[in-house]
């Protein structure tokens, strides 16, 4: 096990960080780090309970003098988003991630961080191991499926928890005291492919648009940063308007959560089209550079010649998919009017994959107002009707509602305007948190959410910064501290 983190302080909190690091545990991948914790609590002398979801509750007694305070869940989620760069070899089924530190961020080299949500797990087990604190009694909640849908907070126990009060800790901008957040649905589509064999006499290239950004389709969509499948769709239509050409392979996203940021083709053109091919292609990147200006710096092409596959679509299936990228909603679809600057509704097109007989499109739509959430997704299964598609509705989760009489968000703003002299941000967020499940299976939960500072999530880019995971540990043993007189 690497110890890149050992010198950081709290000690414990940076050493919990890297050991879950080094367990493999994306979606759907959580019994080793679900049987670990069982074997962390169990050590530790403390009361736990897995249930089928995998889902782990730790309970820990009060300390002196908190007996009569009420019971505190702190919640977070133990699985997180896998995504790496092309060129980055590892297994996320079996490796552990490799940790740096620059200045004050820590990074995975070539995959994401999984601060998202490890940090929150950090920070319980150092809360469970630390004999010396003062708090109420404590339950523990850590869940497992948060990023690809909340399939596991859905099969939650509500007999296995007491608590009154609940920390969420699953998200990423210090000072900011999360209220409420959207709830989502995922919107897949998928399209019947009929294919033929390719023709030797035709060139083949492959094109590659990448350089993106990309981030977290909640929490990122606000900055309106390009999808890489979108403008896939928008090239794939100007090269059809001047040109003639099959297609044999789109690679896109896999996860509907992520704003893409790399599409790749693979196309057949004659020998005297090449060139326009190229220059159409290249057009369009100038394009696109020049439209995504203030939101992305990066934007590229690459193009190369490639062997001549098996099997290319026929030219009805090739035309269907590029209107259906054309005219698929993406992105932005209506702010708060009540709340500056907060998206009400969206959609993110975060899958494309290509399978031999069919191609899958998912979406993560999300609304604050339950009735648009509702339109959008007969938005797309009306869009699904028009062109012939298989519609489906997954992983549909609630909204966490505002409670005008939380006594928790006075406590956790008064604190914090104690120890930093500033008042909090105490807004809302459009991503989904599990909250809103929580809050339907425990009703009259008081409820709050907060975190350090953490970028790019979702990426390969995401870092935590080390100060803040600091502050917001000091701060989270601080609130705890002060839940005496609650």
């Amino acid at each position: 096990m690497s110890d890149v983190l050992k010198a950081l302080q709290p000690r414990k909190v940076f050493e919990y960080f890297e050991v879950i690091s080094n367990i493999p545990r994306g979606s759907g991948n959580e019994r080793v780090i679900s049987d670990y914790m069982v074997k962390f609590a169990t050590d530790l002398g403390l009361e736990v309970k897995q249930d089928e979801a995998y889902n782990i509750y730790i309970k820990k007694p009060a300390t002196p003098g908190y007996e009569n305070a009420p019971t505190v869940i702190l919640q977070g989620h133990l699985d997180m988003v896998c995504e790496k760069n092309k060129e980055t070899v590892h297994d996320f089924e079996k490796d552990g991630l490799e940790l740096y530190i620059e200045g004050d961020w820590i990074g995975a080299k070539g995959t994401t961080l999984g601060a998202d949500n490890g940090i929150a797990i950090a920070y319980q087990m150092a809360v469970l191991a630390d004999d010396t604190l003062k708090h109420p009694a404590l339950e523990c909640l850590m869940t497992t499926d948060e990023e690809r849908g909340m399939s596991g907070v859905a099969h939650l126990h509500p007999e296995y928890l007491s608590g009154k009060v609940l920390l969420n800790l699953d998200t990423d901008v210090e000072g900011e005291f999360l209220l409420s957040c959207a709830g989502g649905a995922k919107a897949y589509l998928t399209m019947v492919l009929d294919k033929e064999a390719a023709s030797h006499e035709l060139v083949y290239y492959r094109l590659v648009l990448n350089g993106l950004k990309g981030g977290h389709s909640g929490a990122d969509i606000h900055f309106e940063r390009a999808n890489a499948h979108i403008l896939m769709g928008r090239m794939l239509y100007a090269l059809k308007s001047k040109i003639d050409f099959k297609l044999a392979e789109i690679i896109g996203g896999s996860k509907d959560n992520v704003i893409t940021r790399e599409c790749e083709v693979t196309i057949a053109v004659k020998k005297e089209q090449v060139e326009t091919l190229k220059a159409t292609a290249y057009e369009m990147v100038e394009v696109f550079q020049k439209e995504y200006s203030a939101q992305e710096e990066h934007i590229c092409l690459t193009l190369e010649e490639v062997a001549v596959p098996k099997e290319v679509l026929i030219d009805d299936c090739l035309n269907r998919l590029i209107d259906i990228l054309v005219m698929l909603p993406n992105g932005v679809m209506g702010y708060d009017q009540h709340m500056k600057g907060l998206v009400q509704t969206s959609l993110n097109l975060g899958i494309l994959q290509m399978h031999s007989d069919r191609i899958e499109l998912g979406s993560a739509v999300r609304s604050s107002v339950a009735s648009r959430k509702v339109e959008l997704l007969a938005k797309l299964e009306a869009f699904s009707r028009a062109f012939n598609l298989k519609f489906e509705v997954k992983g549909d989760y609630p909204a966490w509602q505002y409670n005008e009489n939380s006594r928790i968000r006075e406590c956790a703003g008064e604190l914090y305007m104690k120890m930093y002299g500033k008042e909090p941000i105490m807004t809302a967020i459009h991503a989904g948190l599990e909250c809103g499940f929580i809050a339907e299976k425990l009703p009259g939960l008081d409820m709050i959410s907060f975190g350090p500072n953490v970028k790019h999530i979702h990426s390969p880019q995401e870092v935590a910064s080390i100060s803040s995971m600091a502050r917001v540990y000091e701060y989270l043993v601080k609130l705890l501290e002060n839940l005496v007189a609650y």
